[in-house]
Order: structure tokens, then C-alpha cells, then sequence
């Protein structure tokens, strides 16, 4: 597929001033709009989604404040009904609902009649089972056609959603499906990853065992190898008149939706409630209006397919699987996403976006990098030629990533015809499982600036915040939100008079924090510049700011001149400056094979810090090491390692269920002892 013939933007512009007389200098101008009248831009959502409610509301927003905002009261929704009011019209076109894989490269479709004849199965099979409205189920399932059918019936009956993915190890799961105490448990016996079957089995049983409101056990996997009280597969076989007439049930504007989980460095990770009507809207208006995902069977944006990779562990499956709430054919892919871990092959998921027919494709970016570092062979992956544009998200996309990219697409589009791919266009997104959206992304009518972000998003009232709470342009600062979005948390769940979720995004900027009467401010915690021209940059976490001789840097900056170099795999960089007392700046570098980091090899990072930034940041120390630690969804551990260095106990910064590589500790743990008794001699 070409690009669409209009920009899902344009279209959308295009009926503001039609249908509500409304025109804009520029996007800027139309931004400005949507955040000073919320219920002027939210009202517009609806109605260009077509969203419906079979009760009044009786206002757009309430209570405009942060947290605790209302949104539509009195409206009646159901995430599963918007999914399912596509069915016919995309059926009758031939358009799958899902299109899945592998690491075994075998392709399946799920059609629109099956995935809703499959969810009702489920959902009339859990309702036989006691499950109703606002009850918890819990799924330990991988990123499979099965996962998002279970998830759509879970929704169908107001049951409250919860995922985890099978990689995780049990200690990990139990923190987080303990705190929210679930009905049921939709479980699989076995994942494969990188080439190898891992059994599940003994995670499944020692999950029954610490999850005592669990009333009823369903299993995915092979009918010899467990004892569940029922198979998945036998119940998505029944069929039935009762099956065939079921009808998702209308629940409140703000009836729970799904739990997901936000690890902090210490603590239990915080259970986030999103409502079904808050992830509808602003789910719609980000991957339609944002990243250009047109309806499939529409004739402007036929045949699209939306794919980003994502295990079920990361907030971007659930970004994945709302590609339906528009009619979108979603492709999915379960698996590493390199092959097997003896033979490294990046072009395992090219391979898969051409063998899917997908035209948008989006990944972390940290894949990316890995793909331009492993010199990818885009050619032999098969027929790209339908692909037309790229997300990334994760963490910041480096200037050279992305212009290695554009070089390589370039050269594509002159093998394969394809004029998107002449000058591919990026939705790379900033947002978080905080509110299950993006704060900042894409539009296909801007200009593109590889290693920038094009702009703010629409409902989106973000701005930098200087250290006097102000906000300010060309700089960096505070990336914060002043104005309510629907798709805010609800609360967290068990959380008394929301005092865990105030003091995760509201205690920087208080109540009236400025003594302009404002309300609390939402905190996000990463540095953001918004550039003169609108577009935006994201530097890295806040808490984890590198300040040397007086000049503020996110640490992103220094890993895209770091790991721009081949020797160079990963890196994490600490500022131990504090209380005044002199910065101390180590470097951790994992190298590429058969490289050391000898006096040469130091020279030349440090030539690459020079010339990409200054020597203002020049490390006090390098270290070669295995690993970089990281957390489940791939963020590097900077915040802990570094109150690690400054005599914290590990127990008290970091909690290992929510790493990827606990293993790799030791060696960090060593390094702080030895660091710490040389401070103090």
C-alpha cells in the first residue's frame, strides 16, 4: 500500500471546518485549540469516531482538574462493542481482524466473525463461571491471537483485565496479580523465545498456589501437561445461538478497563486503572490522527496493517491491540525479535513485516539501533514494498539510527517503486503506561528531523518546565502536563484516598505550586526541550540528569554519541554530583566482541563525546562490562546504580523481579563497595 491519498490529519481538519466552522493558521494553532477547549476537542473526537452511547451524557468533562477529572458522565461504552462494530464492514471487504506469527515463520489470519464468535465463547464460558462486572481476571499469556480474544471478552462483561508476560519469572508476576486479587487465571503452559521452548508449567502451579481468590484456572497449551479446570482452545471451539447473539455489555464511561503496571525502583509495582471510555478516545485520536492509521476497509487507507512489536509485558501491546478499536488489521509477533540466541539474525522481524503485508511498523528503539549496528541487509528480507512508515518509542531514537534508516529506504524505494519509502516517514512517540497514550508524536504533514519527535500531541496541554515551575522553549526542562486527558489513571488500585498515585505524578507541582490558584500538575519524569519550531526532544529520565560544571545534559545525548560507534553495543552513564560535592562521571560500555577497552579504545569514545557534545562531559572513568542493567520493557537502570554508588542498599533501589538481567548486579554491586571505600579512604 501507497501512502493514503489524504493524511488521516488532513482529514480530520478538513471536517473540523465543515462540520464545527473551525480553521487553523497551522497545527500549533490547531494544538493551542484542543488543549485551551477540552470539551471542544474531546466532543470532536467523539463525533468524528462516530462513538455512541445508548444513554445521555450530561457534559464533556467535569471537575477539570488533575487527578480526578470526569469525563462523559452519564455515557455508556464498551471497548469490545467499538472492536466489534467493525466486523461486518471489514469482513465483507476480506480483511483479517489479526494477522500472527512466530519465530517458526508460519502465518495465521483471524477473521472478524471469528475473533468476536471466539470472544463471546470466552466471555459466556467465564460468565457461567461466576466472572461479572468489576471482577479481575489475570492473564500470563504471550503475545498470541489468543491473548487479545481473552482480553475482548474480559472487556464484553466489564470484567477488569491484567496481563503479564510469560518471560517474567513467577516472584515478578505474584508482586504484581497479588495486589489486585483476581477471579480468574488465564494461563500458558509453555513460551518459546529465541529458539527455545521454556516450560511454564511450575510457574503456572506456584501462581495457583500464591493467588488464593482464584477461582477458576484456563490453560493454553498442549492437553497432556496440565491439569487446568478448562483448555482455552476447547472453549474458543464452541459454537452456539447464545454465542452468536451475545452482545457486549454497556458499562460507564469510567468503568475499569484493564490493570497495568508501572515498576518504580523500589516498592510493589503501581496497579494502574484505566476506564474503558478514557483508552477509547484518546487511543483512537493517537493512532489515527498521530501515527496515521487509517480504518482498513475505508478506500483512502485500504489494506492497512498496523504492527509494533511488543510482548504482552509492555504498555505497547495494549497500544497494538487498540489498532482494532478503528477497524485495523492488527500483525503480531511472538518471539525474539533477533532469533535464536546461538545465531543473531535482526532481520527475523523485517521478515515478518514483509511476509504480513504490513504497513506501518514500529518497534523500541532500541531495535533500531541494533538493526543499523548489525548492518542490515533490508533487501533480503523480502517485499517491503508495502511498508510506508516507522514508529519508535522506548527510549530517544538517535539522529544517526534514524538516518541510516532514511539512507537505506531510500535506496529501497528505488528497487521496489515505493514513493512512501523514497522519504519514509517516522511517528516516533513519547508517552507511557502512565496513562496508556503519547504526550508527544507524530503528523505526517510536518517536517522531519531525525533524532527529534515532530510535535506535542493534540488534548496534550505538555510543556518544559523550568526550575521556577515555568514553562519555556528552546530549553530543557521538566516534561509535565497542566491540563486532564481521559485516558489518566482512574487511581491505583488499593490505593486509599489515592495517596500513592498523588506521589507519583502530583507532589513536584502541587496545588497551586506557582501561587497563580492553579492545580496540581502532572509530572512525568523526563527532561523535554520543545524546539522553536514545535518539534520536541526527549533527553532521558529526569532523575537521572548528568550535571557537570554547571551544564544540565539528559543522558541521551551522551549515548547517541557513545553508541554511535560500531565497537560499542550499550552504555549507561551515573553523575554522582550532590550536596555540592564534585561530580564524579563513570562509564559503563558493553563492547562488540574481541574489542577491549584499551588506552586507543577510550580515546576514541572520548573523541566521540567531544565532537558530539562537548568535553564538559567527558567521563571520569570507563568500564568495559557484560551487561547494562535494564528493566523488563528495556529502560536502563541509571536511578538505581547510581544510589547504588551512593551507599544505598541494593534491596532499598532496585527490585530484581523487574529487571530483564538481575544477573549482571554482581558486578555493579562490587564496583559501589570498591567506589564507596575508596571515597572514604
Amino acid at each position: 500500500m501507497s501512502a493514503p491519498y489524504v493524511p488521516q490529519i488532513a482529514r480530520y481538519r478538513n471536517w473540523l471546518s465543515a462540520e464545527r466552522g473551525l480553521n487553523f493558521r497551522d497545527y500549533e494553532d490547531m494544538r493551542q485549540w484542543s488543549v485551551r477547549d477540552l470539551d471542544a476537542f474531546w466532543q470532536s473526537i467523539w463525533d468524528y469516531f462516530e462513538l455512541t452511547s445508548p444513554t445521555p451524557y450530561q457534559a464533556v468533562l467535569t471537575m477539570r482538574k488533575m487527578p480526578g477529572a470526569v469525563w462523559f458522565p452519564g455515557a455508556s461504552v464498551n471497548y469490545a462493542h467499538q472492536v466489534f462494530r467493525h466486523a461486518a464492514k471489514a469482513d465483507a471487504a476480506g480483511l483479517p481482524a489479526i494477522v500472527s506469527s512466530g519465530e517458526d515463520g508460519v502465518l495465521t489470519e483471524t477473521s472478524w466473525p471469528e475473533l468476536r464468535r471466539k470472544a463471546a465463547a470466552l466471555a459466556l464460558h467465564l460468565k457461567d463461571k461466576g466472572v461479572g462486572p468489576g471482577d479481575r481476571i489475570a492473564a500470563y499469556l504471550p503475545n498470541i491471537s489468543e491473548t487479545i480474544i481473552a482480553f475482548l471478552a474480559a472487556a464484553s462483561l466489564g470484567a477488569i483485565w491484567s496481563v503479564c508476560a510469560p518471560d517474567m519469572a513467577a516472584p515478578a508476576v505474584i508482586d504484581r496479580f497479588k495486589q489486585i486479587e483476581p477471579k480468574v487465571l488465564i494461563a500458558c503452559d509453555a513460551v518459546t523465545y529465541a529458539g527455545r521452548r521454556h516450560d511454564r508449567r511450575n510457574v503456572v502451579d506456584e501462581l495457583r498456589r500464591a493467588l488464593p481468590t482464584v477461582e477458576h484456572v484456563i490453560l493454553h497449551g498442549d492437553k497432556d501437561v496440565a491439569t487446568p479446570d478448562a483448555q482455552l482452545a476447547k472453549i474458543l471451539a464452541h459454537r452456539s445461538a447464545a454465542i452468536d447473539a451475545f452482545e457486549p455489555a454497556w458499562l460507564p464511561f469510567d468503568h475499569p478497563l484493564w490493570i497495568v503496571y508501572s515498576s518504580g525502583t523500589t516498592g510493589l509495582p503501581k496497579p494502574i486503572v484505566h476506564g474503558h471510555g478514557g483508552i477509547i478516545i484518546v487511543v483512537l485520536a493517537l493512532l489515527v490522527l498521530h501515527n496515521d492509521l487509517g480504518c482498513s476497509y475505508q478506500p483512502n487507507s485500504f489494506g492497512e496493517r498496523y504492527h509494533w512489536y511488543s510482548s504482552t509485558g509492555w504498555i505497547m501491546w495494549n497500544s497494538q491491540t487498540g489498532g482494532l478499536l478503528n477497524g485495523t488489521t492488527c500483525c503480531i509477533f511472538d518471539g525474539s525479535p533477533s532469533g535464536p540466541k546461538d545465531k543473531t539474525d535482526w532481520t527475523t522481524l523485517w521478515r515478518f513485516v514483509a511476509k504480513s503485508r504490513a504497513t506501518f511498523f514500529g518497534a523500541g528503539a532500541a531495535f533500531f539501533a541494533n538493526c543499523s549496528k548489525a548492518e542490515l541487509d533490508l533487501t533480503s528480507v523480502g517485499d517491503l514494498s508495502r511498508l510506508r512508515a516507522l514508529g519508535s518509542t522506548g527510549s530517544p531514537l538517535s539522529a544517526d539510527t534514524q538516518g541510516w534508516f532514511n539512507e537505506r529506504f531510500a535506496a529501497l524505494s528505488k528497487i521496489n517503486g515505493s514513493t512512501a519509502q523514497a522519504d519514509i516517514w517516522w511517528a516516533n512517540i513519547s508517552g507511557g503506561t502512565d496513562f496508556a497514550g503519547a504526550f508527544i508524536g507524530g503528523n505526517r504533514e510536518l517536517p522531519q528531523t531525525p533524532g527529534a519527535m515532530q510535535c506535542r500531541a493534540l488534548g496534550a496541554a505538555v510543556e518544559a518546565f523550568d526550575e521556577q515551575g515555568r514553562a519555556v522553549i528552546d530549553e530543557v526542562g521538566e516534561l509535565v502536563c497542566t491540563e486532564p486527558m481521559p485516558s489518566m489513571p482512574l487511581r491505583f488500585w488499593n490505593d486509599p484516598g489515592d495517596a500513592r498515585y498523588r506521589a507519583s505524578y502530583f507532589e513536584t507541582y502541587p496545588d497551586n505550586f506557582d501561587g497563580t490558584g492553579r492545580g496540581p500538575v502532572w509530572r512525568h519524569g523526563d527532561w523535554l526541550k520543545v524546539n522553536p519550531d514545535g518539534s520536541c526532544v526527549i533527553y532521558g529520565r529526569s532523575d537521572a540528569t548528568i550535571n557537570r560544571h554547571g551544564l544540565r545534559m539528559g543522558t541521551s545525548e551522551l549515548y547517541s554519541a557513545i553508541e554511535a560507534l560500531p565497537e560499542v553495543l550499550d552504555s549507561m552513564v551515573v553523575d554522582l554530583e550532590y550536596l555540592g560535592r564534585e561530580s564524579y562521571m563513570p562509564l559503563f560500555v558493553v563492547l562488540r566482541e574481541g574489542t577491549v577497552l584499551d588506552a586507543a579504545m577510550q580515546a576514541k569514545i572520548n573523541t566521540a563525546i567531544e565532537a558530539g557534545l562537548s568535553r564538559r562531559f567527558l567521563p571520569n572513568e570507563m568500564f568495559a562490562v557484560s551487561e547494562i542493567p535494564r528493566t523488563l520493557s528495556g529502560k536502563k537502570q541509571e536511578l538505581p546504580i547510581k544510589k547504588l554508588l551512593l551507599g544505598q542498599p541494593l534491596e532499598k533501589v532496585i527490585n530484581k523481579d523487574a529487571m530483564a538481567n538481575p544477573g549482571c548486579l554482581d558486578w555493579y554491586m562490587d564496583f559501589a563497595k570498591r567506589y564507596l571505600a575508596r571515597t572514604a579512604a
